[in-house]
């Protein structure tokens, strides 16, 4: 038996279409209609232009209709919704639009640029209002009500000159001979669509029975993720999932690129920074919808936690107004880290009870009134902040820290006071600062010793800084490899210089990546040593010294034989060059490339006094970044050979150190 369903929708000509296009996609189920009045029918009177209109202006009694169990479901316009959704119901089906766009009716057939100043344009909705007033300003736009019918009628008497109406409207109404012409307008994101709604208890057993073209069930998901304040560590679990599910992710300014690169989402850039927007909020707001309609997952992912200073709140209600999933996951904000990292709480007992944070663009800034201040996107007010809190009451003597790029290796840190900082002494750091005004600062605990600027792909020490200059990445045509490994027995020595020469070996050898006892097996390093244990491979000879010079010594008291060599493309000859000399054959193949990391960030060199280099690659990648090696810096080799680069490279310098 087919199911018949009690229908509530208003009265007019379009609404009993609306409600005959619905049930025509849904032939299974019949109904029955009650026609009900609305608040806003009743009352043509009031203007959709002014604000005075209520949200639920032509839902109400249809709402009503459904919570004291006189209907079902009820059809509805969907931009005519309200928002929020009543308590007690919920929407269960949204249609697809046919045609979103507006069109202009005119009554002597004037298109929109031919129309006279002064001429007097109906509209009902504010939104029209807007796009008409960006390209006729000129014009008398009036507020216009009534059916669709009645709405061209008024144009036709001359009580306007045009009017702004929906095309789906006159389309369906079979008025199309009406358009004068579509009007390049934005509108709005539900227009076209139908949206149905019901008792949130009977909703689940309602929606499938229209589950067909519901695009509720087709479109995706937004979710917005806080990234931190820049180190990728501080990432929780949770937004790491997200991003791992991800079709697409939407992301801003200081988001680490190399490490989004590992996620198989496309990835769509709209940051924001300081006179340079490459997107503006409805543009992001727009690109999240159509993404989600298209039924993709979407990540939001922005900088910091997403609940301070990050348009999140507007984000979440423009999805939820259209109907779409959000969720938010909150990320550390950038004061949080900022506190980590130097050492202090933005609280302290005896000392700071309360803490504020405080967007430092706005012109109340210096009015905020809390034991530490915490101020974002302020660098260029902080002169103007620190004066108007010292005309609160603030101690001129109050210390402020300013720190440059928070999370991120090339962090800077400048200490002051409130009446220095009134006179412009800000330290100059560059963007993005953070400021802490409080006497928090002075109880933090200053770096000690000196900072270590590390050069390799992966940091052994968590207090290094640490940018990596050089990019290994496994060749494409892996078939030379995987030979090697498959005839692996005809070798009698096969020779690892690196954990990654065993890495990308072993991935290219697949099946055939067992190394049989007669081979015996050399490794530079314990590095090298321990990722060969955890492939499951034993190491045999190890030389004393960690580097090309210490596994040639090392092979002249072995038994001449051959050797296998997988290695960079841009290793240096040394090893092959002197077993070649002693009388060993060698094969010397190409796992990895060794290229320069484009996408490195540059560190400020005036905050590190170490700078690591583990090899010449990422001696030559510094130069390449950098434009030279600094002379009034401690320069620390990995091994001999990028000992001696490192000395050519400085032309007689001798002031390196080999660790």
């Amino acid at each position: 038996m087919r199911p018949k369903i009690r229908v509530a929708a208003r009265g007019s000509r379009l609404s009993l279409l609306q409600v005959k296009e619905f049930f025509d996609q849904h032939p299974d189920v019949d109904y029955h209609l009650d026609i009900i009045e609305s608040w806003g029918d009743k009352h043509k009177e009031i203007s959709l232009l002014t604000g005075e209109a209520p949200t639920d202006i032509f839902t109400r009694e249809l709402d009503r209709a459904l919570l004291s169990g006189a209907a079902d479901i009820c059809v509805h316009s969907a931009k005519d919704l309200p928002y929020p959704i009543p308590a007690g119901i919920d929407v269960i089906c949204l249609t697809r639009a046919k045609d979103q766009t507006d069109s202009l009716v005119s009554r002597r057939g004037f298109k929109l640029n031919e129309l006279p100043a002064g001429a007097v344009v109906g509209t009902s909705s504010p939104m029209r209002k807007r796009e008409l007033q960006k390209v006729r300003p000129d014009l008398t736009v009036s507020g216009i009500r009534g059916t669709i019918e009645e709405r061209v009628e008024k144009v036709d008497k001359g009580e306007y000159d045009a009017a702004i109406v929906a095309t789906c409207a006159l389309e369906r109404l079979g008025m199309e001979e009406r358009i004068t012409e579509r009007l390049p307008f934005a509108t709005h994101p539900l227009q076209g669509m139908l949206a149905v709604t019901a008792p949130s208890a009977q909703a689940a057993a309602l929606s499938d029975l229209f589950a067909k073209g519901n695009l509720l069930r087709e479109q995706g998901s937004v979710t917005i993720a806080g990234f931190g304040p820049g180190d990728p560590e501080l990432l929780t679990i949770k937004a790491l999932k997200a991003l791992e599910a991800a079709d697409v992710i939407i992301h801003d300014d200081l988001i680490d690129q190399e490490f989004l690169s590992r996620f198989a989402a496309e990835r769509r850039y709209v940051g924001k920074r300081s006179g340079r927007h490459s997107a503006e909020q409805d543009e992001i707001n727009t690109l999240m919808l159509q993404e989600a309609r298209r039924g993709r997952n979407v990540v939001r992912l922005k900088g910091g936690d997403p609940a301070i200073f990050a348009h999140t709140g507007e984000e979440v209600e423009y999805l939820r107004r259209n109907l779409v999933k959000v969720s938010v996951i909150p990320g550390i904000t950038t004061a949080s880290a900022m506190a980590a990292e130097i050492g202090t709480g933005l609280t302290l007992r005896g000392v700071a009870s309360s803490v504020a944070f405080v967007n430092g663009h706005s012109e109340t800034a210096g009015a905020a009134d809390a034991d530490t201040i915490v101020y974002y996107m302020g660098g260029s007010r902080l002169s103007l902040i620190a004066k108007q809190l010292t005309e609160r009451g603030k101690p001129a003597d109050t210390p402020a820290l300013i720190v440059s790029n928070v999370g991120r290796p090339e962090r800077l840190e400048y200490e002051t006071t409130l009446e220095r900082l009134k006179d412009g002494d800000s330290g100059q750091l560059p963007t993005p600062v953070i400021c802490v005004v409080g006497d928090v600062v002075s109880l933090r605990h200053k770096a000690s010793g000196s900072r270590t600027l590390y050069t390799g792909s992966q940091s052994p020490d968590p207090n290094y800084i640490w940018t990596p200059l050089i990019k290994l990445t496994p060749i494409k045509d892996t078939e030379s490899l995987r030979l090697t490994a498959k005839h692996i027995a005809d070798y009698d020595y096969i020779i690892f210089t690196s954990r990654y020469a065993a890495q990308f070996w072993t991935e290219a050898a697949g099946e055939y990546m067992h190394i049989p006892e007669s081979v015996k097996v050399v490794a530079i390093g314990d590095t090298t040593a321990s990722e060969l244990a955890t492939l499951g491979i034993g190491v045999d000879l190890m030389p004393e010294q960690d580097d090309s010079y210490g596994v040639v010594r090392l092979m002249e008291r072995q038994k001449k034989g051959r050797v296998l060599m997988p290695r960079s493309d841009k290793a240096s000859p040394i090893i092959p060059d002197g077993l070649r000399r002693l009388g060993f054959d060698v094969t010397a193949v190409t796992a990895y490339e060794n290229n320069v990391n484009k996408s490195a960030r540059k560190v400020d060199l005036r905050d590190v006094d170490n700078i690591i280099f583990t090899s010449p690659s990422t001696v030559d990648a510094f130069i390449s970044i950098y434009g030279e090696l600094p002379q009034d810096k401690r320069l620390i080799a990995r091994g001999g050979v990028t000992e001696a680069h490192i000395r050519e490279m400085r032309e007689g310098v001798h002031d390196t150190k080999q660790q």
